[in-house]
């Protein structure tokens, strides 16, 4: 597993953000089909997922469609394997390949989000521990403050009764997105995490610290002395930063792009 990274990043200045945000909603197709072939290739070499997992992002702001790869592992999707499906999770006209199974996640969620631009579904196990307790996740590291906005369990018994416990019909997707509500992620009880952003960004970099989030907590509580959480400021002034992972993402970029060689 990856180690916790040794330095936070820098505050990049709004003008950075707002690059960043007028190329989400200008961006081209083939533009967006590079980000959620990279956001594959980090998130495998992060860890957060591994033959299992995917990530989708939003056509534009407001759009009733979504990219996402075929069923393939992660860390080999190619922008050949990615398909546009709408709201329902169906391909678009013409399309004849098959996507995951739990695609309803993404089309559930973006259809009562209009904020969020990207999502992730992975089964990261330091998550797991957090999702089979009553012990919440609580945010213990800066990076990774938005989880003080709250990560939810979603328990598919109360939506499905006995089930594989995979999110595989549209009613599931839409109990999940109703657990999710208006927070950054949920844990799926015993079987990993959901984690959503408003940019591509901003979903894989979540992803990203909400594991290191739970491991850090879970090698705290181990030590059997008390834990001063970040409190309920702190987490304000964090989600004050206009570009928290910007740097971040573009390091992860260059690592996977030199990892594929």
């Amino acid at each position: 597993m990856h180690a916790v990274p040794r330095r936070g990043f820098l505050f990049a200045g709004a003008a950075a953000m707002v690059t960043r945000l007028a190329g989400q909603q200008t961006a081209s197709r083939e533009s967006l089909v590079e980000d959620v072939v990279t956001a594959n290739h980090i998130l495998a070499a992060q860890e957060i997922v591994d033959a299992f997992g995917h990530v989708s992002v939003r056509t534009a702001p407001g759009a009733g469609r979504y990219l996402i790869s075929r069923s393939i592992a992660p860390a080999q999707v190619t922008a050949a394997d990615i398909m546009e499906l709408d709201l329902d999770s169906k391909p678009i006209a013409g399309e004849k390949r098959t996507s995951y199974r739990e695609r309803f996640i993404h089309g559930e969620i973006y259809r009562v989000r209009p904020d969020v631009m990207s999502i992730v579904h992975c089964h990261a196990p330091a998550l797991i521990p957090f999702s089979i307790t009553r012990i919440p996740l609580r945010p213990v590291y800066h990076n990774s403050s938005f989880v003080g906005e709250g990560v939810p369990v979603f328990e598919i018994r109360e939506a499905g009764g006995d089930t594989d416990l995979l999110v595989s019909t549209p009613d599931l997707g839409r109990a999940l997105a109703k657990a999710l509500g208006n927070k950054p992620a949920v844990l799926m009880r015993g079987h990993g995490a959901v984690i959503v952003g408003k940019s591509i960004i901003e979903s894989v970099a979540r992803s990203v610290y909400l594991e290191v989030n739970a491991r850090v907590q879970a090698q705290a509580m181990a030590m059997g002395a008390r834990i001063t959480y970040l409190d309920e400021g702190e987490v304000k002034k964090r989600a004050e930063d206009p570009d928290p992972y910007g740097r971040a993402w573009d390091l992860w970029k260059r690592q996977a792009l030199l990892s594929n060689r």
